[in-house]
Order: structure tokens, then sequence, then C-alpha cells
């Protein structure tokens, strides 16, 4: 499913206009963004929740020529299913 169809479900479903579904989506999506620049843990109970960890800078190898290069740091965010999800999918 990708951004379009998930409007018109949530249209569908909601009995609301696309442009309406599309506009909560892209609040509840630039809300979550938002909390994770903050370093805050975004959680929908037992849906799943986001959080932001920090990857350290590391070595790595080129796998074309072999030679070692550097990898930077950065922020990751990271995704854990609540049990809901996780039960509805197994």
């Amino acid at each position: 499913m990708n951004k379009t169809e998930l409007i018109d479900a949530m249209a569908a479903d909601a009995g609301i206009t696309k442009a309406a579904a599309k506009k909560a989506l892209e609040s509840f999506l630039g809300n979550v963004e938002g909390s994770l620049k903050k370093g805050d843990r975004v959680s929908l109970v037992g849906f799943g929740s986001w959080s932001v960890s920090k990857r350290n800078a590391r070595e790595g190898r080129n796998p074309s020529t072999g030679k070692t290069i550097q990898i930077a740091a950065k922020n990751v965010v990271k995704f854990k299913a609540g049990a809901d999800l996780s039960g509805a999918v197994n």
C-alpha cells in the first residue's frame, strides 16, 4: 500500500473526503517527525512505538574495492511493533 492508497482507504473508512484524509495523514506524519526530531518517543498503544537511537561512527568496507571507509555517526529511527499489531500479522 502506498500513500495514495492509504489516503483512499482512510477516506472510505472514515466517510470523509480524500482531501481531508490527506490533511489528517500529513498532520500525523508531521507530528511524529517533529516529536522524533526533538528526541521524544511516539507510542500508539497496541500498534507500536517509534524512537530515535544514535548510531556511532564506525569503519566499513567498500564491497567493490575492499578498501576501508569511515561511516559517519547518525541518528536512526526505530519502530517496535505493539502486541496487537504483532498478533494481527501472525
